[in-house]
């Protein structure tokens, strides 16, 4: 996970240099901050240092656990990763549905507020839909 955690970190901090020049070449030019593009470049900083920082934690707590994972090492073997990665939903509706709910709230923002407010509620509504989906019925674990 270190691996990963580097390449969103570098990544994020050359659209921090690609901020400052993007800012720079505006004002050069126009007189003035573009900022859509700066903001968009900020926020995508801000993003992937997240996301970095978060894998890179992780990474650090597993090896302290567990020891380096075969990817991480130079005799690591493909085998070493074999088993159990997680359960997967094989029939699921309700990601369909949170969907099209969000679709409905972005919809909203542009027709009229109160389609915001009922997207937004179809959204909890389908949200707790999708994380309980299997705690009843013949799919309870």
């Amino acid at each position: 996970m270190k691996m990963q955690a580097y390449l969103f970190m570098g990544v994020s901090t050359f659209f921090g240099l690609i901020a400052g020049l993007y800012a720079y070449w505006a004002w050069a030019v126009e007189g003035q901050i573009e900022w859509t593009g700066t903001v968009a470049l900020v926020v995508a900083i801000g993003f992937g240092w997240m996301v970095g920082f978060w894998l890179w934690q992780a990474a650090r707590r597993s090896e302290r656990a567990h020891g380096l994972p075969p990817e991480e090492r130079l005799d690591g073997e493909i085998a070493e990763n074999a088993g159990e990665y997680g359960f997967f939903s094989p029939h699921s509706w309700w990601p369909l549905f949170v969907a099209m709910a969000v679709a409905f709230t972005a919809v909203g923002v542009a027709i009229g507020w109160w389609m915001v407010f009922i997207g937004a509620f179809a959204i909890i509504l389908t949200s707790i839909g999708w994380v309980f989906e299997y705690y009843r019925k013949e799919f309870q674990h």
